[in-house]
């Protein structure tokens, strides 16, 4: 297997926190527009208006557990451990940030992200576990 194939699922979580930030634009000068917000409270980011603090707070979701995703999908690269599964549990993780987010910026019922959230979280577990016996193999 290509090892360089582990960067693809992480342009694809890269694109998803790209289209995060340009749906909180459009959410916030939405808000603005409508007069529900003033351009000031985004100075401080207090006071987010509804219809854009779920975007604001899945934003934030993609800087907390995605970040050891990167880590694992880096090292395994470096230490020439990317496989098939590897590969696969990556992307499985990724189509999980995209469901995860879109249930965050539209309903943001728990009851929905949750389980969402923990296969994300199941599959960077995998990651860090194929990592560990990637090195024990080497």
């Amino acid at each position: 297997m290509k090892q360089t194939a582990i960067f693809w699922p992480m342009i694809g979580h890269v694109l998803l926190v790209f289209l995060i930030y340009g749906l909180l634009s459009l959410r916030r000068k939405a808000a603005v527009m409508s007069g529900s917000a003033k351009i000031s409270q985004f100075r401080e980011n207090q006071n987010e208006p509804a219809q854009s603090l779920f975007v604001r707070n899945a934003l934030g979701n993609q800087f907390e557990l995605p970040v050891l995703f990167h880590i694992a999908c880096l090292s395994l690269y470096v230490t020439q451990g990317v496989g098939t599964l590897s590969l696969a549990v990556a992307w499985v993780f990724v189509v999980s940030r995209y469901a995860h987010t879109a249930i965050h910026v539209t309903s943001n019922r728990i009851r929905y992200r949750q389980p969402v959230f923990i296969a994300g979280f199941v599959m960077v577990f995998v990651l860090w576990l194929l990592l560990a016996l990637q090195l024990i193999e080497s």
